[in-house]
């Protein structure tokens, strides 16, 4: 009889406990069991492929074409290939694609969040609320608002829908062990609304610095210097706070690594910068 099997990637050594062959003709009932006569479940892939969970928790795959069924042992993180994927996640943050061309003037919170409204609309993703993730400093009278107060409490994916963290407290690594294990904010992670890396160390040119006037627990300054170029709105005097979306380059901070060199679109560029800055969708509120 002729048999045809599909190697589909190298099997792990079998354990003895494991099925070895697998008889049955098609339209008839199938009777899958292991070496020790323990019944196994079994899940129909297609005309001719089966995926099967041993006794012992193992998975094995097979084609189904002919009277017998040799089996291929995957471990049970192989099976994933075959199982049905899990649907997308939906975008909730991204890293702005561009800057809005005058340094860190952004027109305060509202034309910062104003900018990734827009560009999460070009996206496809305009039907949600966006914000953007920046502190600014109580002045005026007015209360300092934390960037991290902002974004709601997860969890946030990216336009791949791969999630950066599943809540605040990873997000900012707010335990010491939180900390130690840090957010998946990384070069190959931290994309644009485009699905697009962003220009890191060794790129040219290099716009890892992103906007924040954080400080790595995601909250506003509260010295009398200025961390926000005048709360996002001066492309001249003052100072910026940056994280890296790279987490590479002088600092491992995604969200408060350094100082810019000034407001302006110059300045921000001279220090690996392109005025960019992270935008969120407030979930789990």
């Amino acid at each position: 009889m002729d048999h045809r099997w599909i190697e589909i990637i190298r099997s792990d050594r079998p354990p003895t406990s494991l099925l070895s062959a697998l008889r049955f003709s098609a339209g008839v009932g199938i009777t899958i069991q292991d070496s020790n006569r323990k019944t196994c479940n079994y899940l129909q892939m297609g005309a001719d492929t089966l995926i099967l969970v041993a006794a012992n928790g193992r998975n094995v795959v097979g084609s189904s074409e002919g009277a017998t069924m040799k089996l291929l042992i995957l471990t049970l993180s192989a099976v994933t290939i075959f199982a049905q994927p899990p649907p997308k996640q939906p975008m909730s943050f991204f890293v702005t694609s561009v800057g809005m061309g005058d340094g860190a003037n952004l027109g305060g919170l509202a034309g910062a969040d104003a900018h990734c409204q827009k560009l999460a609309a070009a996206a496809g993703a305009g039907d949600k609320t966006w914000h953007a993730y920046l502190s600014t400093q109580a002045a005026g009278g007015k209360p300092a608002v934390n960037a991290r107060d902002r974004i709601g409490k997860g969890p946030w994916h990216n336009a791949k829908g791969a999630q950066i963290a599943k809540d605040s407290a990873v997000l900012h690594g707010d335990t010491l062990e939180l900390a130690r294990q840090g957010n998946l904010i990384t070069k190959n992670n931290a994309l644009t609304e485009k699905a697009e890396l962003v220009n890191g160390v060794g790129d040219k040119p290099n716009m890892h610095d992103i906007l924040t006037g954080s400080q790595p627990d995601g909250r506003a300054y509260t010295d009398s210097a200025d961390h926000t170029c005048s709360n996002w709105t001066s492309d001249g005097d003052g100072i910026a706070q940056l994280g890296h979306s790279d987490r590479n380059g002088g600092g491992i901070s995604w969200n408060s690594v350094h100082p810019s060199s000034g407001c302006s679109q110059a300045k921000l560029v001279a220090t690996g910068g392109a005025g960019l800055f992270y935008c969120f969708v407030p979930t789990g509120n």
